[in-house]
């Protein structure tokens, strides 16, 4: 079924949208407004920009493992396919909402063009929590959710990624139940997935990678050095774990890290190459005992007094209401949209930098675009080739954000997004429109 915006009323506002004063999609919509009177943006392509090219939607019925029947509403939204293939992760999560993928999906528009990847920006997933279902219930609503896409996703028209409460073996069962759709092996239709069937080494922890890299990059233009600085990681996982480890190698004092339960602190820092990601071992942070830690709340991490704080959890956590306690001299999002616009001119009128998501997180969808050249070609990389071309493509995308920040003297985040949307924008010009 393919539905339009309006039938994403308040109603679905989720738990932590109904905490800040900021949707998600009205964060995204702000965003995308600032940069497009920036850039001077025809308003024809604007409107376009400002709504979904499609969002699908269904309701799956699934038998339990006691026999019993769970109806569970799923999501698709696709915005903009202009530059390349729908491109954006899958979710499964109990305040997942079609506003919520919205917003995400355009996200994923600016992130692509902002690494001149040629796709475009798509999210969704399920209203689930993952954690609620066995293995076998997993499986059997990721195989029928991808029956109801199958004319949705594909190599060249919509590509899938693992995303919050997704991972490696869910990508392998989308990748098998289309392959076996289509009668022909098709690992081009996910990224994310497994090794053994056409995953790239180094995916799963690209995004993080690359927030550890830009965050490398911010503190040496303004003349510091990562050797010594503190830094706070809300949220342990694929994002937040592995920037902090990386920086960690690179001699970053890491003082605190989460997960959904709480965070550590050690303001003489904690071994975290000792602490096992989410995805090793969940609530690991939890469960962590060492005589010299402190134990906070999520929130409370986020006002500690480091010299970079790391939001790599969920959306929406600096909102209006904190944005005045964050105490941290440079913000790095992991996370996508963990800052809503209020919070981001509070932060701006403080000056206070925050690297936006576009840029710091985008090796998760840059390492996704390796797997998908991989894929259809039918060749492997070594991970030190991930690693180098990564390199490459984070350091020239960052090159141009730094050069728009400079000759316009707006925040990181506008600069992004001016970046990102001159892509698009230029490639409807380019393109037209269908009569």
């Amino acid at each position: 079924m393919v539905t339009d915006l309006s039938a994403a009323g308040p109603a679905d506002s989720s738990s932590a949208e109904a905490g800040a004063a900021d949707s998600a999609l009205a964060t995204a919509r702000t965003q995308l407004e600032r940069a497009a009177r920036e850039i001077d943006l025809d308003d024809d392509i604007l409107t376009r920009l400002r709504q979904p090219g499609r969002m699908h939607e269904v309701t799956i019925p699934i038998e339990m493992d006691d026999g019993h029947v769970e109806v569970f509403s799923c999501f698709r939204v696709q915005h903009d396919n202009v530059r390349g293939p729908y491109k954006g992760g899958l979710r499964y999560s109990p305040d997942l909402t079609k506003e919520e993928s919205v917003a995400l999906a355009m996200t994923m528009s600016w992130k692509s063009a902002l690494m001149d990847l040629p796709f475009g920006g798509a999210k969704g997933g399920v209203r689930v929590n993952p954690k609620e279902l066995s293995p076998a219930e997993r499986e059997r609503l990721t195989r029928r959710f991808t029956h109801e896409l199958r004319n949705v996703i594909g190599p060249m028209r919509d590509i899938p990624a693992p995303d919050m409460g997704t991972d490696p073996q869910t990508m392998a069962w989308i990748m098998d139940a289309y392959s076996m759709m289509t009668d022909e092996s098709q690992p081009g239709v996910v990224t994310g997935k497994p090794r053994a069937i056409g995953g790239s080494p180094g995916r799963q922890a690209a995004p993080g990678r690359s927030a550890a890299v830009i965050t490398r990059e911010v503190l040496a233009y303004y003349d510091r050095s990562v050797e010594g600085t503190t830094v706070a990681v809300q949220g342990f996982g694929s994002v937040g774990g592995h920037a902090a480890r990386l920086l960690n190698d690179w001699g970053a004092t890491i003082v605190a890290v989460s997960d959904v339960h709480g965070a550590i602190y050690d303001p003489n820092g904690l071994p975290v190459a000792d602490i096992p990601l989410h995805d090793e071992e969940p609530e690991a942070v939890k469960g962590y005992d060492d005589a010299g830690v402190t134990r906070m709340s999520n929130d409370e991490l986020l006002t500690l007094d480091v010299d970079v704080l790391i939001p790599a959890a969920v959306g929406n956590v600096i909102t209006e209401f904190n944005a005045d306690d964050v105490a941290a001299d440079l913000v790095v999002e992991g996370a996508n949209g963990p800052t809503t616009s209020t919070a981001d001119l509070i932060l701006a009128e403080r000056d206070t930098p925050v690297i936006p998501d576009i840029l710091a997180n985008a090796g998760g969808v840059t390492v996704s675009y390796f797997e998908w050249l991989q894929d259809i070609n039918r060749r492997s990389w070594s991970l030190e080739r991930v690693h180098k071309e990564l390199e490459t493509e984070m350091q020239a995308a960052w090159a141009n954000v730094l050069q728009e920040y400079e000759e316009r003297e707006v925040t990181w985040r506008e600069a992004a997004y001016v970046v990102g949307l001159s892509r698009v924008a230029e490639a409807h010009e380019q393109r037209g429109l269908w009569p």
